[in-house]
């Protein structure tokens, strides 16, 4: 960090100023639904705004930098993504890419996952820590302040604590932590899947607990099903974790109905809705999060957003990053992509 910064960062008010175009997210300040300010300034105080308005009413600062015309707008939050992983799925894109494989992303997804989770557990605490933390500055320079991580990649009481134990120790900038042992059904449990959600539910709950705030689980055909993903989540409920769902990514299923039952804080992806899966998730309180960059790796369809928006649900975008289907760490590539494909405006997709 540089003298100036150092300074900037210590003081008791930091203005910018000369702001083309400020995003305020906030109707009543500017115009839009972003409240847009032209020529316009900001200023921080104790790590807060503090103060908008026009650039030549801006009240003294103890630092002042000049935006010089430039756009300014708040941090992206990226609420869904899994960055505790070791190993490489290249070849697995390109093979897609390239239509060598037949076989459809939803009858190979699990077995992606699972060769992730073999390059997991062999991975040592600092190999994941060290790649947690190059995600983290590859989604900072790309302007996303908030992110979110799950485990899910170790599918033992041992390999998820200590996944979520390197993000809550070892990694600064990981501000949101989400249990995910629901990922997959483990290798050693594919024949006995109820005895692993017992696992989920018990001794890994117990030992991932203390790291989690969310707790997950893919609610899809071939991963778990209504009554498990119930199980799982009420018994993360107990814990004190909130619950979050992936739901109709691959296929329509019990997803977002079990997601705005249990007052789920998001369901995630949402590829396939029914209409009743659209009037749940506008007369609750669950975020409907859509994921664009996985369809866009996968080939899947896009999902229909304009529907869901109209419907008078809370939308959100994220990236997804993960190894398998959507290796995307930029938030702007996926604003983009919701904006070319899921009939988002790009005031939508910015806020």
């Amino acid at each position: 960090m540089t003298a100036a910064a150092t300074a900037a960062s210590t003081a008791a008010a930091t203005a910018v100023v000369n702001i083309g175009s400020l995003v305020t997210n906030d109707p009543a300040l500017g115009d839009g639904p972003l409240g847009l300010l032209e020529d316009a300034a900001v200023v921080f105080e104790g790590g807060r705004v503090a103060w908008v308005g026009a650039t030549g009413a801006a009240p003294a600062a103890d630092a002042v930098y000049d935006a010089a015309g430039r756009a300014l707008l708040p941090g992206f939050v990226d609420s869904h993504s899994h960055l505790l992983f070791a190993g490489d799925r290249t070849g697995e894109f390109a093979a897609r890419m390239s239509g060598r494989r037949a076989a459809s992303y939803q009858k190979r997804g699990a077995g992606g996952i699972r060769t992730t989770v073999a390059a997991t557990r062999a991975a040592t605490d600092g190999e994941l820590a060290a790649n947690l933390a190059r995600f983290v500055r590859e989604m900072l320079r790309q302007g996303t302040t908030t992110l979110e991580t799950k485990s899910g990649y170790g599918l033992t009481a041992a390999d998820e604590s200590r996944a979520l134990r390197v993000a809550a120790e070892r990694v600064a900038g990981v501000e949101e932590i989400t249990y995910l042992g629901a990922h997959v059904v483990a290798p050693e449990y594919a024949d006995d899947p109820g005895a692993y959600v017992d696992l989920v539910t018990g001794e890994m709950l117990d030992a991932c607990a203390p790291y989690a705030r969310w707790i997950d689980v893919f609610c899809e055909k071939g991963a778990f099903d209504g009554d498990q993903a119930r199980a799982v989540l009420a018994a993360g409920k107990a814990r004190g974790l909130t619950p979050r769902v992936h739901a109709n990514q691959l296929s329509y299923g019990p997803g977002v109905q079990l997601a705005v039952e249990l007052e789920a804080a998001s369901a995630d992806h949402l590829t396939h809705l029914s209409d009743a899966d659209v009037g749940a998730l506008a007369s609750g309180s669950t975020v409907a999060t859509f994921l664009p960059g996985c369809e866009f790796s996968t080939r899947a369809v896009y999902p229909d957003v304009r529907r869901v928006l109209d419907a008078g649900a809370t939308v959100a975008l994220s990236t997804d990053c993960n190894p398998g289907s959507s290796f995307t760490s930029s938030m702007p590539f996926c604003v983009a992509v919701a904006v070319r494909e899921m009939g988002m405006t790009p005031d939508e997709a910015v806020w």
